[in-house]
């Protein structure tokens, strides 16, 4: 089998949970570390499968890397390579696919509520789950691209996730783990705690860290079955 090739933007912001169960069902991945240097491939091809983690930067910036990001994109969608994105990564995926990115009414950072939208392809990827509490960290979203299915949304964000046949696109962090949340908090605190003076929809690093072990145990249910479904896809 190919690999998976999973693009990581940020060194503290790497596949953390999709990992694991990319080991646990035996699946080959290759770690592609743009924030290296690390040459974007050319060819989907090349690999069973895409997977975008996410990242300080805009999908808007002028970085060398995202043109083409956003090309290995499109390559793969067409040639039928299933594609997942996290955060940054839905975005690249949403702006490859002709939707566009734009600053959130609001940051989204901390625990909250993610509500899965009423529809047959939503049950497809959730099964009987109506709800559930994801880890978010994000000051811009994306439109739905065309011929795609809007899946989710919370209070502070309208699109949380989408699909396209096997592909899917988060705005929120199924793939937390409490390392990658204490790295985050370490890595941003003062920032983070000064913005959640000022709104509700900002948690302090405390906030974040309490029940931590819980909470993304719980979280990793539901990844659990989002990642089933998309390895399913992969090609062989």
């Amino acid at each position: 089998m190919k690999p998976v090739a999973v693009f990581r933007h940020s060194l503290t912001e790497g596949p953390g949970y999709f990992a694991t169960v990319l080991d646990r069902n035996r699946v080959p991945w290759r770690l592609i570390k743009t924030d290296e240097g690390d040459a974007v491939p050319i060819d989907s091809g090349d690999f069973s499968g895409l997977a975008f983690m996410g990242g300080p930067m805009s999908v808007n910036d002028d970085l060398p890397w995202i043109a083409p990001v956003l090309a290995l994109i499109r390559d793969a969608v067409g040639a039928d390579v299933p594609v997942i994105g996290h955060c940054l990564g839905g975005q690249l995926m949403a702006k490859a696919l002709g939707g566009v990115v734009s600053r959130n009414p609001v940051k989204e950072i901390g625990w909250g509520r993610v509500d899965i939208l009423p529809a047959a392809e939503s049950r497809r990827w959730f099964g009987e789950c109506h709800s559930f509490e994801s880890f978010h960290w994000h000051g811009e979203t994306f439109t739905i691209p065309p011929g795609a299915v809007r899946l989710a949304a919370s209070d502070y964000c309208q699109n949380q996730m989408f699909s396209l046949g096997k592909h899917l696109g988060l705005q929120c962090h199924v793939e937390m783990t409490p390392a990658l949340i204490a790295d985050w908090c370490k890595d941003w605190d003062q920032e983070v705690r000064s913005l959640a003076q000022r709104t509700a929809s900002i948690q302090t690093p405390d906030e974040m860290l309490l029940n931590v072990e819980q909470n993304t145990a719980r979280l990793h249910g539901v990844a659990d079955r989002l990642y089933d479904v998309w390895m399913q896809g992969l090609r062989r």
